[in-house]
């Protein structure tokens, strides 16, 4: 597992060269603030490792929930706790207040920063304030802002889009300096949606990200701890329940699976998105009835990082027949810990999957297709050796997203935008 060092890191790849042999330390090496939002601590810092190896001091904008100890004890970054404590438990006065005060501590931040460069992975609680106002104070004091565009539209793709919320989105993306996506459909979308110049968005691969708990659990120790049989074959519903993740399908063909295959569990762990509650109330009471209650294990809650490889490392294939995306976090995390994917043909997933090597491409919405595939994916060599093929997986994912390109393409432009020796 790559961790950051504490020493010179490596240049960027293909340079020939280390930091010290070009005469750089942290002091004289480019440098630029990180804007986490206060969220996603496996995303920032990968990233951050990334960055760090190609020479780039980094300013990490945190809170206590990315808190990291590889974000202490190195010259080449410098955690900055400006958000605190986020714990959902606080009463809504504490809540306004500490939200308040993170906002006055950014924007003083922007104002007295040293990175001339802010890089914005995520925006923070009041979305419309971050798009609008907040990147307005960004520009006026003197900073280059990039941004990494996980989804260019998430309120159209959840069903809840207007006009406003398209108005703030295209602000944002007129500011920013350059945007980064992950896809040529995300790019496209920037293009002509939001009359987004080509020439400013870069495409990055969404990398394989190594600072998840990875420990020596086995896959049968991971089922003991959910109460599964190692008999069972474990299909693996994860992350956030919202209608684009396609888990009404999976509902849908369940009954077909279950009488191709008796000993089939599914796994739904992850939490209700907000809004969607009716949604998960309808398929929950199908989940919890004959003739499925009996091949159903739910742990409808957040699932912390720790607790992450249990799920992984005790299914066979994680399931995805998603509606609607770009490209799937979800995807990535299962081939961290090797796991092949079912996915619907939406979004680039068929660029992503390698059929009969990581996993199956199914039609969308087609309950009966995504049936098939489970049964084709169970009968295949790519099941039946599963424990060989994770490792397989594991490299060949490796191999095509590593963070060294990321880093490669996003710090060319940090140096197109900030030029110096």
């Amino acid at each position: 597992m790559t961790t950051l060092r504490t020493d010179v890191p490596t240049a960027p790849s293909g340079s020939g060269q280390t930091t010290a042999s070009r005469g750089l330390d942290p002091e004289h090496a480019r440098s630029i603030a990180l804007l986490t939002g206060g969220d996603d601590r496996p995303y920032a810092l990968g990233l951050t490792c990334a960055l760090v190896e190609a020479g780039v001091v980094v300013e990490f904008i945190g809170s206590d929930r990315v808190n990291d100890p590889e974000l202490h004890g190195t010259p080449w970054v410098r955690f900055i706790n400006l958000r605190g404590d986020q714990s959902e438990g606080a009463p809504l006065s504490a809540k306004i207040k500490r939200l308040l005060t993170y906002y006055g501590r950014l924007m003083l931040y922007a104002a007295t920063a040293r990175p001339p460069i802010f890089h914005i992975l995520w925006n923070n609680k009041f979305e419309w304030f971050d798009r609008t106002l907040l990147m307005l104070h960004y520009r006026l004091m003197g900073r280059k802002v990039v941004m990494t565009v996980h989804n260019v539209n998430v309120a159209r793709r959840d069903g809840y889009d207007s006009a406003f919320n398209r108005f703030t989105l295209g602000i944002q993306y007129r500011l920013a300096n350059h945007l980064f996506v992950h896809t040529l459909k995300m790019k496209a979308e920037l293009v002509s949606d939001f009359a987004v110049p080509a020439d400013k968005v870069s495409i990055i691969p969404f990398a394989v990200n190594d600072k998840i708990p990875i420990t020596n659990l086995t896959p049968v120790e991971a089922r003991k701890r959910l109460g599964l049989d190692p008999a069972h074959q474990v299909g693996l519903a994860f992350g956030q329940i919202a209608p684009y993740k396609g888990l009404d399908q999976i509902v849908a063909a369940l009954p077909e699976i279950i009488q191709r295959h008796p000993q089939f569990r599914l796994v739904v762990a992850g939490k209700v998105k907000q809004g969607f509650e009716d949604y998960w109330r309808k398929l929950g009471e199908k989940l919890t009835s004959e003739p499925l209650q009996d091949h159903v294990l739910l742990r409808i809650e957040h699932i912390p990082d720790d607790q992450v490889e249990v799920y992984f490392k005790a299914a066979d294939v994680s399931l995805m027949p998603y509606t609607e995306i770009f490209q799937s976090g979800v995807l990535f995390l299962a081939y961290t810990y090797g796991l092949p994917v079912i996915a619907s043909d939406v979004g680039s997933f068929r660029e992503d999957i390698e059929e009969d090597v990581t996993g199956w491409i199914c039609r969308p919405q087609d309950p009966a297709d995504l049936a098939r595939c489970l049964t084709r994916h169970l009968e295949s060599p790519l099941h039946r050796n599963i424990s060989t093929n994770r490792l397989a997986i594991q490299k060949w994912a490796v191999e095509k997203y590593s963070a060294a390109k990321v880093a490669a393409i996003t710090c060319e432009v940090y140096h197109r935008l900030d030029r110096r020796p």
